[in-house]
């Protein structure tokens, strides 16, 4: 029998409803130390997980503390829906270490055409592989939906990073160093919509408080959309306009000149330690278990709402990342 007593562990540590709480559960979740976690670490803190949730006493030794820690290394590397083990570069404590590199590479080669593709192509793919692996719900999604929409992405990505930068050539060095930017801020709102649009078509699980599935939504859908595209233009802010600023300064003032290597890894270093902080805190903006009044909902998913608890005013769903 569960021990009413029990800490409620499907329930961040910190108090989701204030940001500092939101941003807490981020910088353990993201912290890019996981993904150096092996199989059987994983396999072992799920095991802990699960049976702390069947009510099961804790093994000899063990704590609340580890119970935590395997939780957030569980929820790092398993996928809230689904609980299947997420691939290693799609998760969240990936993007650090992967945006780092990819995020430095846009802002050093960002001059050339070639330079501009492979590493616009570079960010696109890897977007493309982290929303296919944080997608809302349980919903299985076709590999053929999957290829059609990395493709338009992608497609969209490089015209809009090749256009700018073929405009912005007279223009102050500023203003093409800030194109990696601006390409990657209106390729998130292409690829993300993409990537998840049979969300959008079928909609997403919601349930209500007591954990009862209502339905699928898709204006729940929509909605949790938009708060991912707005968090990852928030994301990219940090490392690819704070650099840029520096870098800029940096080259009017000849250090470049005199050691024309250091752009690259002055820029993997900026992107490194700003992505540390920017990821947790962007991903923070808006609570993953997002809230939606029922009146907002399909009539049929207030109907149902109302059958199950006709009390029931607010739905939940996850709203990815």
């Amino acid at each position: 029998m569960k021990d009413l007593n029990q800490v409620n562990i499907d329930q961040p540590k910190w108090d989701q409803s204030q940001y500092i709480g939101r941003a807490k559960h981020f910088f353990v979740t993201t912290n890019p130390l996981n993904i150096f976690a092996t199989p059987k670490q994983l396999d072992q803190a799920k095991e802990i997980v699960t049976k702390y949730r069947s009510g099961q006493s804790l093994p000899d030794g063990k704590t609340m503390d580890d119970v935590w820690a395997a939780k957030h290394l569980y929820d790092s590397a398993f996928h809230p829906d689904t609980g299947e083990k997420m691939f290693v570069l799609g998760r969240m404590s990936a993007q650090v270490p992967c945006n780092m590199i990819i995020n430095a590479g846009m802002m050093t080669f960002y001059k050339t055409n070639i330079g501009v593709i492979f590493w616009q192509w570079m960010n696109q793919s890897f977007n493309a592989l982290v929303n296919y692996t944080n997608r809302s719900g349980d919903t299985e999604i076709n590999i053929n939906e999957v290829g059609m929409s990395y493709l338009l992405a992608t497609t969209g990505a490089l015209a809009t990073a090749l256009t700018l930068n073929k405009q912005v050539k007279n223009a102050p060095p500023l203003i093409g160093r800030l194109v990696p930017f601006t390409a990657v801020a209106a390729s998130n709102c292409v690829n993300i919509p993409f990537m998840r649009r049979k969300e959008i078509t079928d909609g997403v699980p919601v349930f209500d408080a007591n954990n009862n599935r209502i339905g699928l939504s898709k204006v729940a859908a929509r909605e949790g959309i938009a708060q991912v595209v707005f968090s990852r233009v928030m994301m990219a802010v940090p490392p690819l306009v704070i650099p840029p600023i520096i870098m800029n300064v940096l080259e009017k003032r000849g250090v470049f000149a005199r050691n024309p290597k250091l752009p690259g890894p002055i820029n993997l270093a900026l992107c490194g330690l700003l992505g540390t902080f920017a990821t947790p805190m962007c991903c923070a903006i808006f609570s993953q278990r997002a809230a939606i009044p029922v009146s907002r909902l399909e009539k049929s998913l207030q109907e149902a709402a109302k059958k199950i608890d006709p009390k029931t005013t607010t739905a939940y769903y996850n709203k990815g990342l």
